[in-house]
């Protein structure tokens, strides 16, 4: 092209616009050419003229090869024989960072580059220094390099000159890839068509033998393997045998292959086989597999090849054998061949249970008429063992196995228990607990919906605490299956086998319904226990309430022992032990009698004696209990072993007799057995009702021999009391008599004294009348009115000498004036001090007044009692309503804080404890407490945060 002056004379074009022109035309003729060798040459000749390199060579990358593939370019020499070598690349070498960075890489001295590989000799025989490696990328793919070799140093290429060499790669890589592409397409082998024709060829033929034939010849001819071969699985003996294989069908077809691995065990092919038993391919090609890499040497020595392709055979997801594709050499598998394989051996799986369909439906019918005959068992009979034998049998033969195990788990073993078993006649039956299984055992039991196989217990994981305990059994292989869906495994049915085998899906399904049916038979043993068992408890209660209801003609002492010896009879039935007896005694007593309720064996029997409660280790170590405890014998101390001497007692239970929190223990119960004896947690729950009702029932029989003695003792009392005022009274009544006979003194003085005296005689002898008549069983409640101030005055008047010898000062406030500091020295003008208000009416009390003062009059006492020499006591009368008056002692004695706690609550917390507050002054201020209830006041005691103590009484006021 050329570019007319103004004369219109062509002039040639600038440098800058002939390296565009020279850019046009070679990208222009790479889109234009269809030959690979054209378009690299193309390059060559466009880099020759554009750049001044001494060596230009162009080289493809083979991604499965990981290696160049010379094209050709220029070299210093006139041989180009390196030009068109084929190089594999090397870890960490120049040209394989460029490949795999896909970015240019310059190098100042090739020759001095120990990464250059061959091309450091190639620069060192021609000289070559400066280098640039460019990469040919397309789509982030390099599809080979340029390699630009200068004799001179360093390798700085003008950003312009690099700008237009990588767009001519560029160009070149994109043509390069889609002619990549096209042969791929090309090379592609399409298994339709084959598999088609196969489907057709297989259809016609009439057994398995010629179908495996047909298949193994299609196979062969399609993917082209060294050889084919099908195998075949053996259960019983968990191997792999060749049934059909292309050297069979045509010996000459490869005179130097090897012979095929006739018989292969599945310890042998274990990740091949657990692959294709959950339908998986397997591939093992030029250094690529789906295995892992240590089992994949294995496997290949095993088979005596270096490449392989293996499709599963499944029916009904039973694992019947695989196809395999095999080479002597490294071979990357396509899919195709992949497809082709997977496909045919499908084929397979259709067409292999057509060679055994009556026998595959008599088994059928077989499995179904097994478990009508296994439900109709469980229906039919009433024994649990019986129809566990019946079921135990048929599964047995039917699934070929040796043992038939029935496991139940024990909750308070914490383990799996043996509740049916059948095994070979030399085989011995298992005779310990199953240990419980791990989180992840129980879980997928729990979860499963199918039988769960074990075909080699020496190489699953699952079930791994049961490992040791099955092996030493003979067992190798077995199913187990949880007999309640979706619930905890609390009942499992196993069947074993003394060899590793494998199980179908028709074995799984059988026993998964067999397992269902003795589900129901599992449960409806447990409740049948269950239901026995709270029977026997139910009975066990009425029994001990009966023995209460019957006894009460009988002397106490008689009831009592008799009743003890019965409950202990009981304990020891519900708990299954041979020995029982009871720790007795009654409050403050320092020695235990021993009751022996039961004594069922002469090797239980136990030296009857006294025993120290405090010294006694079996009672100090029950009372520090508040459950059950347990000891072994060799932990008893040798004392105990003196009493405690019957040589069968390997375990000793104990547990205290309690009634409440705050109520003390009234003996100990101790039951003994061997020394294995393990006490189930059901029986230990029921035994501890019976104890506890062992313990109210002596604590209501100890409640009511107290309550007869004491009301024995008050009646003598009272009898004895009431006796003696009558006889006072008559002599009272007699002198009273014999005074007014006598007649009035003259003296005025005197005659006026004694009318007095004599009218207080009359009055006080009247009261002690009034009580001996209409009180002699029982209180009797009057009702009076009296003024406040002199019900106050007058119990005043009753602890004036008290008041006197403590010089004590008495003050009364709300009723009058204060008493003034004068009047405080001395009682008896302090009884004066006290007036009657204005309106006696306002402030009158109604009730029962005698014994009102006498309550008022044993407070006053206590307040005296407890006060120091020379305090004071205060009253403080206050209404609270038109209907109640509070009168209200404070003091600043010292009270007891037990004291003050029971009279708060107003009873004791243990009628059967001892207590040194049954005595005066606590016995009277109980009894005040009470009889104000009966008189519809109230009376408290309690202490002030200034430790002041007050006693509050609340009095019914007389109605205005």
């Amino acid at each position: 092209m050329f570019i007319k002056n103004q004369m219109g004379q062509p002039q040639k074009p600038i440098a800058a616009e002939q390296t565009i022109l020279a850019l046009g035309r070679v990208l222009q003729s790479l889109r234009e050419e269809d030959n690979v060798d054209v378009l690299i040459n193309t390059t060559i000749a466009y880099i020759k003229q554009e750049f001044t390199y001494n060596l230009v060579w162009i080289a493809c990358y083979d991604r499965l090869k990981h290696a160049l593939l010379g094209q050709g370019g220029i070299a210093p020499s006139s041989d180009l024989t390196f030009l068109r070598k084929r190089l594999v690349l090397q870890p960490g070498d120049l040209l394989e960072q460029v490949v795999i960075q896909q970015s240019p890489l310059g190098v100042a001295d090739i020759r001095n580059e120990k990464r250059a590989g061959e091309w450091r000799e190639f620069g060192t025989k021609f000289n070559i220094q400066g280098t640039i490696i460019l990469p040919m990328r397309y789509k982030d793919k390099c599809m080979g390099l340029v390699v630009l070799g200068s004799e001179r140093w360093g390798y700085l290429l003008p950003e312009d000159a690099k700008a237009r060499l990588m767009i001519v790669l560029g160009e070149l890589a994109a043509i390069l890839y889609q002619k990549e592409l096209d042969l791929q397409h090309k090379q592609i082998k399409r298994p339709d068509e084959p598999l088609l024709k196969l489907l057709e060829n297989v259809r016609n033929l009439n057994n398995l033998e010629e179908r495996l034939k047909a298949v193994v010849e299609a196979t062969h001819d399609f993917v082209c393997p060294s050889r084919t071969n099908v195998y075949w699985f053996e259960r019983q003996g968990r191997y792999f045998w060749c049934r059909m294989s292309n050297q069979l069908v045509n010996l000459g077809r490869d005179n130097n292959s090897e012979q095929s691995a006739a018989g292969m065990t599945v310890q042998e092919l274990n990740d091949l086989y657990y692959a294709l038993s959950v339908n998986q391919i397997v591939w093992i090609g030029d250094a690529r597999s789906s295995l892992k890499g240590q089992f994949t040497a294995k496997l290949l020595q095993r088979l005596r090849v270096r490449s392989l392709l293996a499709a599963p055979i499944i029916w009904q997801k039973d694992l019947l054998g695989f196809l395999a594709v095999e080479g002597y050499e490294p071979r990357i598998w396509t899919d195709a061949d992949k497809n082709f394989v997977q496909g045919a051996a499908g084929f397979i799986s259709l067409v292999a249970p057509n060679d055994n369909t009556e026998d595959i439906i008599k088994q059928i019918q077989a499995d179904s008429q097994l478990t009508s005959e296994v439900a109709q068992s469980i229906y039919t009979h009433q024994d649990l063992k019986e129809t566990l034998r019946t079921c135990a049998a048929r599964v047995i033969n039917r699934l070929n196995a040796t043992r038939f195990l029935l496991l139940h788990y024990d909750q308070d073993e914490n383990n799996y228990q043996v509740i049916y078993q059948t095994q070979p006649n030399n085989r011995r039956p298992v005779t310990s607990a199953f240990s419980l299984l791990t989180e992840t055992d129980r879980q997928m039991l729990k979860t499963a919906k199918v039988t769960v196989a074990v075909e080699n217990i020496e190489e699953d994981l699952r079930f791994f605490n049961w490992r040791s305990l099955l092996l030493e059994q003979g067992v190798r292989s077995l199913l187990i299956s949880n007999c309640t869906q979706g619930h905890k495994a609390e009942a499992l049915l196993i069947v074993t086998h003394a060899n590793p085998r494998s199980w179908t899906n028709q074995e799984k399904e059988l026993m998964w319904v067999v397992g269902q049916q003795i589900g129901v038979v599992v449960r409806q043993w447990r409740l049948q226990t269950n239901n026995e068992q709270q029977q026997q408890v139910f009975q066990s209660i009425q029994k001990c309430f009966s023995l209460v209801e019957g006894s009460e003609s009988e002397n106490s002492e008689i009831r009592k022992h008799h009743l003890e010896c019965t409950a202990l009879e009981q304990i020891a039935s519900v708990l299954n032990c041979p020995l029982a007896l009871l720790f007795s005694w009654s409050p403050g007593d320092s020695t235990a009698k021993i009751i022996p309720g039961v004594i069922a064996d002469s090797r239980f029997d136990v030296l009857v004696t006294a025993i120290p409660i405090q010294y006694e280790a079996l009672i100090q170590w029950a009372l520090a209990e508040n459950s059950y405890l347990s000891v072994s014998i060799d932990h008893i101390p040798p004392e105990t072993r003196k009493w405690l001497n019957g040589a069968g007692i390997g375990q000793v239970l104990l547990k205290a007799l309690r009634t409440g929190v705050d109520h003390q223990p009234t003996g100990v119960v101790l039951l003994a057995d061997h020394q294995d004896r393990h006490w189930s947690q059901h029986s230990l729950n029921t035994g501890e009702i019976l104890i506890d009702q062992l313990a109210w029932l002596r604590r209501q029989q100890q409640i009511s021999q107290r309550l007869e003695s004491t009301t024995q003792e008050l009646r003598q009392l009272n009898w004895y009391k009431h006796r003696r005022l009558e006889e006072i009274q008559r002599n009272t009544t007699s002198l009273l008599g014999q005074i007014h006979d006598l007649g009035i003194p003259s003296n005025d003085l005197t005659q006026t004294r004694y009318q007095l005296l004599l009218r207080q005689l009359d009055h006080t002898a009247t009261s002690m009348t009034a009580m001996v008549k209409q009180e002699q069983w029982q209180l009797h409640i009057s009702c009076e009115t009296m003024p406040i101030a002199s019900l106050l005055k007058r119990s005043l008047e009753r602890v004036d000498y008290l008041v006197r010898q403590q010089r004590l000062w008495v003050g009364v406030h709300g009723l009058a004036q204060p008493v003034t500091d004068k009047e405080a020295s001395n009682g008896a003008a302090l009884l004066k001090g006290i007036s009657t208000p204005a309106n006696p009416a306002v402030m009158a009390i109604a009730g029962d007044i005698i014994k009102f003062e006498l309550i008022v009059h044993e407070l006053l006492l206590a307040a005296c009692y407890r006060s120091p020499k020379g305090d004071r006591i205060d009253i403080w009368c206050r209404r609270l309503d038109e209907g109640f008056l509070e009168v209200s002692i404070t003091d600043h004695g010292k009270i007891e804080t037990q004291l003050l706690t029971q009279l708060q609550q107003k009873t004791h917390k243990d009628v059967l404890a001892l207590s040194d507050f049954k005595q005066s002054p606590i016995l009277n201020l109980l009894i005040c407490q009470h009889l104000m209830q009966q008189l519809g006041g109230e009376l408290d005691i309690y202490q002030l945060p200034d430790h002041r103590v007050v006693s509050r009484l609340v009095l019914p006021l007389a109605e205005g």
